[in-house]
């Protein structure tokens, strides 16, 4: 196991690992210990009460949170005619069809996010085996697959994230940035607390949600009380 700096080391012990903090306390202390020469990425991590295996235990989607996440997303939209023309009017970095397929296939990466047209996803489906891994395939669930590209783009650009349980049964969201006020990744913080509890599977049994704690980039992770949250 590689060891960890002095920065990291003094920042842990600003932490008590065994308490679980509000979340005003918990915001405070994520950005004193986020010590990085760079604005450092304050991300959100739960573990569900849920099994990941079971289809109608999937947990999966997308929310715009109220203060972005601090991060500029390259757009990509495949579309063609009047859908391509709007999709460039709505701010989208990237917009084609079969060329840009191509192009995609041929190792091109130079974007965030990807929204398809429904009648793209024929051709869209192609890229399957280089988008999938990278978790950047379109998606009906997370609304990147749709006729509406300019309301898709917009909340891409306004800072739309997707949520997707992994196989473990934990979720990793990007709540903004440590040079966030407080209270805006306070906000953004809930807003992602209260999407995943609407999103809780009537399948689910026990505590859905186990444990949940934010933490920087380069940061340890600080335990969040949550049980202010209602549906």
């Amino acid at each position: 196991m590689a060891k960890k700096g002095k920065k990291y080391e003094d920042a842990v012990k600003l932490v008590d690992r065994e308490r679980v903090y509000d979340i005003q306390e918990a915001v405070e202390l994520v950005k004193q210990t986020a010590t990085a020469k760079f604005d450092e990425t304050v991300e959100f991590a739960a573990r569900l009460g849920v099994d990941p295996k079971k289809a109608d235990q999937q947990i999966r989607g997308a929310v715009v949170l109220p203060n972005g996440t601090g991060k500029t997303q390259r757009v990509l939209v495949f579309a063609k005619g009047d859908k391509a023309k709007e999709a460039e009017a709505a701010g989208a970095d990237f917009v084609g069809d079969e060329d840009l397929i191509n192009k995609v296939n041929q190792g091109w990466f130079d974007f965030d996010v990807v929204v398809a047209t429904p009648d793209m996803m024929a051709q869209v489906g192609r890229l399957g085996r280089v988008l999938g891994p990278k978790g950047l395939m379109p998606n009906p669930k997370t609304g990147t697959v749709t006729f509406d590209v300019e309301k898709a783009v917009n909340e891409i650009k306004a800072g739309k994230v997707e949520y997707r349980v992994d196989k473990t049964g934990n979720i990793h969201v990007p709540i903004g940035k440590a040079s966030f006020d407080t209270e805006k990744l306070v906000e953004n913080f809930g807003t992602i607390v209260e999407t995943l509890l609407k999103a809780k599977p009537a399948a689910a049994k026990g505590t859905y949600m186990r444990n949940v704690a934010i933490a920087s980039t380069m940061g340890p992770g600080i335990k969040v009380n949550i049980s202010g949250y209602k549906l």
